[in-house]
């Protein structure tokens, strides 16, 4: 008897699946064995944000532009906030990109077991799968809104002379978008799993993401914040994400290598919590939700 359970000819079965009760019990093989559905689930999401619209996927592009344009005009023109020295329009879209990636994949994630339990209650599949699949889709997003940023910054460098500067800080870049992926599927899981016996928080995501963004150099610069106020800054770990990408493309902001180590511990940390709950709560969702 060596455990493995068999058919009543002795043959072993290809497929086993028994009940999880670790806490840690996530398989990274085994939801790269599920890579076809995960494709899938990105070909779904993908599709189907501006299904039947009548603009379709130019919504990718309009929504960042429209959104620059009015911080362009409300903080830019009417406020005047610094930009330390960029256009003010380059200076938005770059904070408005980074920021809409991780926005998107922590809040399209954090309802994962309310969205999807109509399909989790009739089939077996590594539950994690899904918000894995809805960072890749945003992926996809960020990278057609990334390409407009570029557009846009040899726009101006050939028509107003603004000077580029990728320096070898461009290296950094798929770290970041990484980084950001990580960090927005860490805080979904952990709201999802929250929101299976909470649904308050789903009201409270959207509404917290916009104070998030506000309390992060989106729409202003690091150096119009008071030397004392940099430490409240710093324990936002989206802080050095932006900061460090102005830096890499328009050359304002700087690189605090002290800050994103802390920006990158706290996003391991927040993963690992995530995992921990989505573990925990996969097992019993069914019940409560």
């Amino acid at each position: 008897m060596n455990g493995e359970p068999t058919k009543a000819d002795g043959v072993k079965w290809d497929k086993v699946m028994r009940p999880r009760s670790d806490w840690f019990d996530i398989h990274p093989g085994e939801i790269w064995r599920y890579r076809d559905l995960i494709a899938l689930f990105v070909w779904r999401d993908f599709v189907s944000v501006y299904k039947q619209t009548i603009l379709g996927p130019l919504w990718f592009i309009l929504q960042p532009l429209l959104t620059t344009i009015v911080f362009t005009f409300i903080f830019g023109s009417v406020a005047k906030f610094p930009t330390d020295g960029v256009p003010p329009f380059l200076f938005y879209l770059s904070g408005v990109i980074v920021w809409r990636y991780f926005a998107d994949c922590m809040s399209s994630t954090s309802n994962t077991f309310v969205t999807n339990a109509h399909i989790f209650g009739k089939v077996y599949f590594p539950r994690l799968t899904v918000p894995v699949s809805v960072v890749i889709s945003n992926l996809i997003a960020f990278g057609i809104q990334f390409l407009l940023f570029l557009a846009c910054l040899v726009y101006s460098s050939l028509s107003q002379g603004v000077a580029i500067h990728p320096g070898a800080s461009v290296l950094l870049l798929p770290v970041l978008i990484f980084q950001m992926a990580l960090l927005g599927l860490g805080f979904g899981i952990v709201v999802s799993s929250m929101t299976t016996r909470y649904r308050d928080l789903t009201h409270l995501v959207g509404f917290g993401l916009q104070l998030w963004m506000f309390m992060t150099p989106v729409v202003y610069s690091t150096s119009s914040i008071p030397v004392k106020l940099h430490w409240i800054l710093a324990l936002n770990p989206m802080t050095p994400v932006i900061e460090i990408f102005r830096y890499t493309f328009l050359g304002t902001g700087f690189i605090d290598v002290h800050s994103w180590l802390v920006s990158l511990a706290t996003t391991i940390c927040v993963l690992l919590v995530g995992i921990l709950l989505f573990s925990k709560v996969e097992k019993s969702f069914m019940d409560t939700v």
